[in-house]
């Protein structure tokens, strides 16, 4: 009798008690928010390299797609993601003086800023809207053109990131 009543108390705690881990980073209701609307951001920096655009759409898409089970959708989403890539812009660091007296820079930085409006329609206090940025340094010997390629994808891999944290991390 001890042991069925044991067995009984343990089999309850068991399924009163529920556990749940999400190792994609999100804390995200699927049944009030199934879907999501993210918009084509458009380059709205002084310089801009055309593939940005189209790699950084498309990285956007995927890491939502890959990380949740939101469906993307243009019709009545339960959150939208919009906004534009506002800065890409290259910066002399690091002068050094050749033998001939003249300083030049040995690294270049090339930063990277978007900012973006996040609309939760159904609970709109999580609205936000921010602009996050990322940089990555380069040899000045080297031609923008020569790294430029791996940088863009290094810079839309770490902004894409802070945004989908701060957009679906609730933290």
């Amino acid at each position: 009798m001890k042991k069925t009543l044991l067995l009984l108390f343990i089999t309850l705690l068991m399924t009163a008690c529920k556990m749940s881990y999400s190792f994609s980073g999100s804390n995200i209701d699927y049944k009030e928010n199934p879907t999501i609307n993210i918009r084509d951001f458009q380059n709205q920096a002084p310089l801009v390299y055309p593939p940005l655009t189209q790699t950084f759409n498309e990285r956007m898409k995927d890491v939502f797609v890959r990380s949740t089970k939101l469906q993307l959708t243009n019709v009545n989403p339960s959150m939208e993601i919009e906004g534009e890539i506002v800065r890409y812009d290259l910066t002399p660091l690091s002068v050094k003086e050749t033998n001939q007296g003249v300083n030049l820079a040995s690294e270049t930085r090339l930063t990277m800023a978007v900012k973006f409006r996040f609309r939760n329609n159904k609970k709109p206090e999580e609205d936000k809207e921010e602009t996050i940025s990322a940089y990555r340094d380069f040899p000045s010997s080297k031609m923008l053109t020569e790294v430029q390629d791996q940088l863009i994808e290094e810079l839309n891999k770490d902004i894409v990131d802070q945004i989908f944290n701060a957009t679906m991390g609730n933290w």
